[in-house]
């Protein structure tokens, strides 16, 4: 054997090697490829269910939506009713309630002062001036110690703003 021969010999056997391992590799990537192909199959046979659920849940999650929007167009148009029978009663019965509660006021504040002129004027025939009395009833504390030195006329049917009222230290706790 020459050495052209064994170089040659060489060369078909590394050939048989490299065919060798080149015949198992295509066999694994076959069996990887069956393997592969099952489990889309079965994936695919999972899916299509799968799949037709969720188009249901959603065809019944639409549905829902669209009662949850007719609900929510009722309760908004009874809200504007609602508020607008309460800004309707608010007028009808606002006015003369208000105007019960000056007059109420009034009244208080005028029997209030009454009794207290009333003090005044008993202590003025104990010895004191009527003057210094009445003027002592109707500018000296109260029982609850409250200022009254401002006295303030309340007309019948009218109500006082705010300003004339006076802060809540002013209020008399009758």
């Amino acid at each position: 054997m020459s050495g052209a021969e064994v170089a040659g010999l060489i060369v078909a056997v590394f050939w048989a090697i490299l065919v060798s391992f080149l015949a198992v590799a295509l066999v694994r990537l076959a069996q990887t490829l069956k393997r592969t192909s099952e489990l889309v199959a079965g994936i695919t046979e999972q899916a299509v269910p799968l799949l037709g659920d969720a188009s249901d849940a959603l065809r019944t999650a639409h549905s829902q939506l669209d009662r949850v929007d007719t609900i929510t167009a009722e309760v908004a148009e009874v809200t504007a009713n609602a508020s607008a029978l309460s800004s309707t009663v608010a007028s009808a019965f606002g006015g003369p309630l208000v105007k019960v509660a000056a007059f109420s006021y009034g009244v208080r504040r005028a029997v209030g002062l009454r009794t207290s002129g009333a003090a005044g004027a008993g202590a003025a025939a104990n010895g004191a001036s009527a003057k210094g009395a009445s003027a002592k009833g109707a500018a000296g504390k109260g029982a609850a110690g409250t200022d009254r030195s401002r006295a303030r006329t309340v007309k019948a049917g009218k109500v006082l703003p705010a300003a004339r009222r006076g802060g809540r230290r002013n209020r008399s706790k009758d």
